[in-house]
């Protein structure tokens, strides 16, 4: 239990707590050395205990660290304290955007254009450093008085959706901003916090999500199937500019999205000027996909969607009763036609089968369908083939192997190659740029972390190992495994008597630890001994840890010399 003034790793001193959440607690307190106000969030005790999830929330908060942005909360320190996890935070004073949109409602167009350009620019300076939020929402943007943004948590997001969500009211907070292929059990992009900032500014300009329900499987289900309301049909005054913003930057296909954070900043630069109120509606030049199919949907989901297309059955079936008469006669004479005139004419020719002509190039088939006695269609069709070479034919339509009259017309499918793409040996690579290259073809990225000593000389999310040869073909829909390393230091005996201070510092340097020393007096050992340290040798910590040790430093010991007598012997 943490209580009032209270010392966190010697230094923050606990005031007050000012949040909790599914994750950890946040308390304000004062740091004692550099005397200011900070935001300390310390992870719950149950998480606590899983060693993978701390380990993984201490490698993104470090790695957040190295955000510096106006518009990004900034990270100061992380850190083990007792077995209390920590990350210290730069103290800000403001609403949430959650409890702005709570008070207000919906916001004037100048400040959510205002808004997300600073948004933008944050998510965007990120994502240059390779870090994805992944939980973009209205409660981790803090407004101050002065009309600045702050975005929480770079970085700690991933740690989160790591594990299991704890809460319901943190599972619905998230769910109402996630993308279609995060919904789906996919891996984030860059493109899944473009989708998050264009369902955050829908809510801005209307003052609701668009997608609402009465548990988190039914909001996700919408995000992944329904398309996204008009906010020009919500208000017919709305420019059509600020419209074309939400709509491409919340496309449920990735590649109808903006491409980066940058041009999505860019285009809102101009989203108030008068030129662009009557654009034309954004149209997709990609299909926007959805998951009927996907065997990752809840049941429950893909029951309602059923159901929701028995209701439209039923819609249609009036309709065609209109029409069922005069299909009939049509029909019927369709059908005089063939048995009195048309049959007689071809019931006497032949059946023939048609060949095999996969893998034949088009003239080759051609010329063999037509020694057949068939008649080829001059347009052929193209489809993709892991099997057939590009250009060779994959088969007939109608199929191979079917019985048609003489002079039948046969079309070629012909193959247009594959869509996969050959796997490489990825292992020395940077994992985030092999992900990105990946995810690029539609394959699905995981990761998983082995721990090794910093002593091996590794780099940080270099990958270590695959789960797929190199030389296999993947593509849309295939996942691939990647090991990265989660890169540990381990502590020495320092107190053994052959380390000085200096030795320890020149470790901590080598090591990219953080050294604390305290300096103590102790008469029974030597000046420069070395008596204690935080944690016992052997222990293992990731880069950034802070060791704190004492070292012996007794006072000066001076002596008083006898003045010689100024008097001698009179002989």
């Amino acid at each position: 239990m943490i209580t009032r003034g209270q010392l966190i790793n010697d230094r923050y001193e606990i005031i007050r707590s000012i949040g909790e959440g599914g994750m950890a607690n946040v308390y304000l307190a004062q740091d004692t050395i550099l005397d200011r106000k900070v935001a300390v969030k310390i992870l719950r005790g149950d998480l606590a205990e899983d060693e993978k999830f701390v380990r993984r929330f201490q490698r993104e908060a470090i790695s957040a660290s190295s955000l510096n942005d106006p518009n990004i909360v900034e990270v100061y320190d992380v850190g083990e304290d007792n077995g209390k996890y920590f990350i210290v935070m730069e103290y800000v004073q403001g609403l949430t955007l959650k409890q702005l949109i709570k008070k207000r409602g919906s916001l004037t167009l100048p400040e959510v254009q205002d808004i997300m350009l600073q948004l933008t620019s944050a998510v965007a300076h990120a994502h240059e450093s390779y870090i994805i939020h992944r939980d973009i929402k209205p409660q981790n943007v803090i407004i101050l008085e002065d009309g600045r943004v702050k975005i929480m948590d770079f970085g700690i997001a991933v740690a989160l959706n790591a594990g299991e969500f704890t809460q319901t009211n943190s599972v619905m907070g998230t769910v109402y901003y996630i993308p279609p292929e995060q919904a789906n059990g996919g891996a984030a992009t860059v493109k899944s916090d473009i989708y998050s900032l264009g369902i955050l500014m829908y809510e801005l300009v209307t003052g609701h999500v668009p997608f609402k329900g009465d548990n988190p499987v039914e909001v996700a289900i919408k995000h992944m199937n329904e398309p996204i309301p008009s906010i020009c049909e919500y208000d017919p005054e709305m420019p059509q500019s600020i419209e074309n913003i939400i709509l491409r930057a919340s496309a449920k296909n990735p590649k109808n999205r903006y491409d980066s954070a940058w041009e999505m900043h860019e285009d809102l630069q101009t989203a108030l000027d008068k030129d662009r109120f009557n654009e034309p509606k954004v149209v997709y030049k990609y299909r926007e996909k959805g998951f009927e199919d996907d065997e990752t949907v809840p049941r429950q989901g893909r029951a309602a969607r059923n159901a929701q297309k028995d209701e439209n059955k039923k819609d249609k079936r009036m309709n065609k009763a209109l029409i069922v008469v005069g299909t009939i006669v049509g029909i019927l004479i369709a059908a005089l036609l063939f048995v009195f005139i048309l049959w007689p004419k071809i019931s006497d020719k032949p059946d023939i089968e048609i060949p095999d002509v996969k893998g034949m190039t088009v003239e080759q088939a051609e010329s063999t369908l037509e020694d057949k006695g068939f008649e080829v269609k001059g347009k052929t069709k193209k489809e993709a083939s892991d099997d057939v070479d590009e250009g060779k034919v994959i088969g007939t339509d109608p199929e191979i192997g079917e019985s048609l009259k003489e002079g039948s017309e046969i079309s070629l499918i012909v193959s247009s190659g594959s869509e996969k793409i050959e796997i490489d040996d990825y292992t020395g690579e940077d994992f985030d740029k092999v992900k990105e290259e990946l995810e690029e073809a539609g394959i699905r990225v995981l990761s998983d972390s082995k721990d090794v000593s910093a002593s091996e000389n590794v780099k940080e999310n270099t990958i270590l190992e695959q789960d797929v040869e190199p030389g296999t073909k993947l593509g849309d829909g295939d996942t691939i495994t990647f090991v990265i390393p989660n890169i540990y230091v381990s502590y020495p005996n320092f107190t053994d008597g052959t380390y000085t201070k200096d030795d320890v510092q020149k470790f901590c340097d080598e090591n990219g630890l953080t050294l604390n020393v305290t300096e103590v007096e102790d008469q029974t050992k030597s000046d420069g001994a070395v008596i204690y340290q935080n944690m016992a040798a052997g222990s293992k910590v990731s880069k950034g840890a802070n060791l704190r040790i004492k070292v012996v430093k007794n006072p000066v010991q001076t002596t008083t010399e006898t003045e010689p007598s100024d008097t001698g012997d009179i002989q």
